[in-house]
């Protein structure tokens, strides 16, 4: 190194970024303290040896698991998972690969997480589904020095025979709920109608002017038959007169 300087001095210093750390092995040996960064710090060519760390979060993409869910249905889920080094020494020293580890650790999390789930609650609750999966990860991934910040379940494939029977499923259900809506309607209509003629009943210039308004209707329509009620005093002498007799 004296003797090649000025030279050597351009492999005496290494830079690290912001979002980086440097781990520094001297013969073999982890130096003591914690990883280098940011900025310049001094190495000895040749004695030395670097790993450079990213701290940035990483997305990782689980490939699509055919799993089978608790009630025997397979599906196939693939998932996002995010996460960061959080003690670059741990990931260097205790893992060769972070990376591809947290990878498939996440792929067998995956299968085995799902696996006790039904497929109702894989559909509707993949919040929860998602949390169980970061807090099983990020305890197995802690001794690595790597946090896993969120877990996302990106995609869930039906067989296209339950897709199709879920569909018929939901249109039964779908008609089901029409009919008793129209039956609760019918109903209502019927006490209403049934109150109405109770008022109407109990006054005979109330059922006239209900005639009338029946004779204005009719009227409106342009009909070119015209029907005009009998005035209820008439009916009623025509009626009174044949049960006398």
């Amino acid at each position: 190194m004296f003797i090649t300087l000025p030279f050597s001095l351009l492999f005496c210093f290494s830079l690290v970024k912001e979002y980086q750390r440097a781990v520094i092995f001297r013969l073999g040996r982890l130096r003591s303290g914690e990883a280098r960064g940011p900025g310049i710090f001094f190495i000895l060519p040749c004695i030395d040896e670097i790993r450079i760390i990213d701290l940035r979060t990483v997305t990782c993409m689980v490939d699509p698991q055919e799993i089978l869910t608790k009630d025997s249905v397979t599906v196939s889920v693939d998932a996002v998972v995010y996460h960061r080094v959080e003690n670059p020494m741990f990931a260097v020293i205790r893992v060769s690969n972070y990376l591809k580890s947290t990878q498939l650790l996440a792929a067998s999390t995956l299968r085995n997480v799902l696996g006790t789930k039904e497929l109702s609650e894989l559909l509707s609750d993949r919040e929860s589904v998602a949390k169980v999966m970061q807090d099983i990860l990020d305890e197995a991934t802690n001794v690595w020095g790597i946090m896993v910040e969120r877990v996302e379940i990106k995609d869930v494939r039906l067989p296209h025979q339950l897709q199709r029977a879920m569909a018929a499923e939901a249109e039964a259900a779908r008609e089901a709920r029409a009919k008793i809506i129209a039956a609760e309607g019918e109903k209502k209509s019927a006490h209403a109608l049934k109150e109405a003629s109770d008022v109407i009943s109990k006054s005979s210039a109330a059922l006239q002017l209900r005639y009338l308004q029946t004779l204005n209707s009719i009227a409106s329509e342009h009909n070119s038959t015209i029907i005009f009620p009998i005035p209820m005093e008439m009916m009623r002498g025509i009626f009174g007169s044949g049960s006398q007799k």
